[in-house]
């Protein structure tokens, strides 16, 4: 579904305030400039050689490393993952990793020579090139980097629970084949994503059929970006009864069609629910081998219990291709 509102306010913060979020989001690296000096994914790291001092090789200088959001901000405090390389790969084609640290500001004793520093601050991260020589020295990254937090509702603001509600963050530019690069994965709502400054596709689900918003959003280096999106759906319950009103039959198939009478959904059981995009469709109910169907429309935020009379009426022929015998 294409249809939405998408209200979108950008609420400057100052950097020191942003950098104290909680790290909702665990340090990867999809996405950050590393990607473009060819590092390793982390599990393709090569271990440190030296498991007796990990952070530490004698005959060096002690390196001091920071990172910023933005260039005229604060240090970030927390949250930080910080991963030095050596600068020639191995006999495995990978990229030693000297040394790591978490946290903020962190101090690595580095023997002389050439090296690859990544920070990594959620999905946000930069790398550079820094040379080691036996003085103490200090290096500081600047991520570019913002904060995006998202959420949705129904029409009127009504809220969405949030068991029923996912999103996920693509690369805006599709490549040659259509396709999106998938960032992050079903992202809960009001959590805060730690990203790169740029645009990216947001995709939200509410349930797990057809109610799909999609929109494009950008994140601001040293901002915290809220956006939310304004689903047009409902859930609806299914229920076979003999009467108006009566107890739902058991061991009843569904199977929801578009007003196209394309297939959306099957799903089995007395009660039936689901979350639909607003349109127009068709419930087809199969019980003891009789098939009953009715259609119905669904109206955004209005939920609704839809009842299937199993009676001759609403009776289907199944060597008619589904269409009513009356």
């Amino acid at each position: 579904m294409t249809g939405g509102v998408i209200r979108l306010f950008v609420v400057f913060i100052a950097t020191i305030v942003f950098t104290a979020l909680p790290a909702l989001v665990s340090a990867q690296e999809g996405g950050d400039p590393a990607a473009q000096l060819q590092l390793p994914a982390i599990s393709s790291f090569a271990p440190a050689t030296d498991s007796s001092t990990p952070l530490a090789l004698g005959g060096g200088g002690e390196v001091t490393l920071s990172a910023k959001l933005i260039e005229e901000g604060e240090d970030i405090s927390r949250g930080l993952v910080w991963r030095v390389f050596g600068q020639e790969a191995g006999p495995d084609g990978k990229l030693p990793l000297i040394a790591s640290a978490q946290g903020g500001t962190s101090s690595f004793h580095l023997a002389p020579g050439g090296y690859l520093v990544h920070a990594s601050y959620g999905r946000a991260g930069a790398t550079k090139r820094i040379t080691v020589g036996r003085e103490d020295k200090s290096e500081s990254l600047v991520l570019d980097a913002g904060g995006l937090k998202l959420d949705a509702t129904l029409a009127g603001g009504i809220r969405i629970p949030a068991s029923k509600l996912k999103f996920s963050i693509y690369d805006e530019t599709p490549d040659a084949s259509g396709e999106r690069a998938l960032i992050i994965p079903d992202v809960s709502p009001n959590a805060v994503v730690r990203l790169n400054s740029g645009t990216y596709h947001i995709v939200s689900t509410y349930g797990s059929v057809n109610a799909v918003i999609r929109s494009d959003i950008r994140v601001d280096a040293g901002k915290l970006t809220e956006a939310t999106v304004e689903h047009k759906a409902a859930e609806i319950t299914f229920k076979l009864v003999r009467e108006a009103g009566g107890e739902a039959l058991a061991d009843t198939s569904w199977s929801v069609l578009s007003s196209s009478g394309d297939p959306v959904r099957e799903v089995v059981g007395a009660f039936a629910s689901l979350v639909l995009a607003e349109g127009e469709y068709t419930i087809v109910a199969k019980n003891k081998e009789r098939i009953y169907q009715r259609d119905f429309t669904v109206q955004g935020g209005r939920n609704q219990d839809v009842e299937v009379l199993a009676t001759d009426a609403n009776a289907v022929n199944e060597t008619e291709g589904m269409e009513s015998t009356d």
